[in-house]
């Protein structure tokens, strides 16, 4: 029971983390490109729900900034505040995302800004960053992880139900792609192309090749699967019954393979957004304007950068608890599915 109940609780946490990054649209309070050229590397936001007056106030506000030159670093200017707007409407041009919606959750009229993470050296917001970047992370893991697991279906139970020539073919290529320098093609294919490339085509060149490169594993398991499926009593009578082949598959062989497809997928999302992260952090993935937790990183690769401003490790910082929710998904059912 505490198995069960602990799994939902992760379950309902990588929901809402989801869920959050799916609606970057309407949570960011600015579009992901948005410069604010007068505020570079401006700190975290401070929420205030009293004024310099020491009065309370339900509307919570935040304060204007000040750069001090002399310590290099911004102060507040607590005798201008800009309160809080909910539900304001989006700017022409300023809907983004995988679900553009015409409302902001948040904001503040100019010329106050809002940072709730900081910002960069643009002066673009990191907050909004970090959830339109997630959603070009999260989409090329669950993309990935759905092209491999499909090959991996296909494969494994062309290998494990029909055997023979086919099964030695398809496991000698599994070698293959397992002893591959992938690294070292990805490289090389990144250097066939365009330096300005599409970040529609850079996405889909990160899902293709990291997708193909994992079907390996998956395969191998269904394979093991559908081996000893097609040996149980029930697979050989219906068998005997004159059942063909392509009924004997997708009536009793193919359900015996969900479990392992689901706990396989487990494994492979938070794989696959680390190896995004990892790609577009070394530049061979997506280009800036667009996004991403990797390329987000890759500004903070400067020591001088890090050691002044901290909020650039936000990305890396969303990364572990959505790879942390997938692996304690993935041994949840691994220790449910054992008997």
């Amino acid at each position: 029971m505490r198995d069960h109940r602990s799994l939902g609780w992760w379950l309902a946490f990588l929901g809402l983390f989801h869920g959050a990054i799916l609606l970057a649209g309407f949570l960011a309070p600015y579009h992901f490109a948005e410069q604010h050229r007068e505020f570079p590397f401006a700190p975290p936001a401070r929420i205030h729900f009293w004024d310099q007056d020491g009065h309370f106030h339900l509307r919570p506000h935040i304060c204007g900034l000040e750069p001090d030159l002399a310590a290099g670093a911004y102060r507040e200017d607590r005798s201008r505040a800009y309160p809080l707007h909910f539900f304001l409407p989006v700017k022409p041009g300023d809907a983004a995302g995988l679900l553009p919606l015409d409302r902001r959750l948040f904001g503040v009229e100019a010329p106050g800004v809002i940072f709730l993470l900081g910002s960069d050296g643009y002066g673009r917001d990191e907050f909004s960053r970090v959830l339109y970047g997630g959603q070009v992370s999260l989409l090329t893991g669950l993309a990935a992880s759905f092209l491999s697991l499909g090959l991996g279906l296909v494969l494994g139970l062309a290998a494990g139900f029909w055997g023979g020539w086919a099964d030695q073919i398809l496991m000698r290529t599994g070698e293959l792609f397992l002893a591959l320098p992938w690294l070292y093609l990805l490289l090389a294919a990144r250097a066939f192309l365009p330096l300005n490339i599409d970040p529609v085509q850079a996405f889909l060149l990160l899902v293709a090749i990291i997708g193909t490169v994992g079907w390996v594993r998956p395969a191998r398991l269904i394979r093991g699967v559908v081996l000893s499926g097609r040996e149980r009593g029930f697979v050989l009578a219906a068998r005997g019954f004159g059942a063909s082949g392509g009924y004997l598959v997708r009536r009793h062989i193919l359900p015996m393979t969900f479990s392992v497809v689901l706990t396989q997928a487990t494994v492979l999302i938070p794989q696959y957004i680390l190896a995004e992260v990892t790609l577009s952090f070394l530049g061979l993935g997506i280009a800036e304007p667009v996004p991403s937790w990797g390329n987000m990183l890759a500004e903070a690769r400067q020591y001088h950068i890090l050691a002044s401003h901290v909020w650039m490790l936000a990305p890396g910082l969303a990364t572990l608890p959505i790879l942390l929710a997938y692996l304690r998904v993935a041994d949840r059912l691994q220790q449910n599915a054992t008997p």
